[in-house]
């Protein structure tokens, strides 16, 4: 799939995939000079870049496992969604879990993002809902073990 690009800035990075089997593809913090998120804080940082996604599909922006890992840093929202209709700058909304603060460098791996593609619904009103197993059980019905 090819998918239109558009850099806010000269020096903005496009997204790459870091392995041959990667599915995401790393978003970069767009800033001029070191940022910190202090522990227990939030903090929005461009991407420098804005994309023309296909209509029918989403680009997911997710969490980077090993800054969750190692640095306790996460998405808030724990996934984003670029809708096909959006056409500004792409921003990555971070939140440092950990008790320390947490310093972004220009150009740092922030966020990785899967372009999925998503159904539409029309939606059907009914008195009733059919029958299943599992039926109405919600959450831990299956136990822990």
């Amino acid at each position: 799939m090819k998918m239109k690009i558009k850099k806010f800035y000269e020096d903005a990075i496009i997204p790459e995939y870091q392995t041959e089997g990667a599915a995401g593809f790393d978003l970069c913090a767009y800033i001029k000079e070191p940022e910190i998120i202090p522990a227990g804080g939030i903090k929005a940082f461009k991407t420098g870049i804005g994309v023309e996604i296909p209509e029918g599909y989403e680009l997911q922006i997710r969490s980077r496992s090993g800054l969750a890992y190692k640095n306790y840093v996460t998405l808030l929202n724990g996934i984003g969604t670029i809708d096909s209709d959006y056409r500004g700058e792409m921003q990555v909304l971070l939140r440092n879990c950990g008790s320390e603060d947490f310093v972004v460098e220009p150009g740092m791996r922030i966020a990785q993002g899967i372009v999925a593609k998503y159904e539409r619904v029309e939606w059907e009103e009914v008195e009733k809902l059919s029958d299943s197993n599992r039926s109405a059980q919600g959450f831990g019905h299956t136990g822990l073990k």
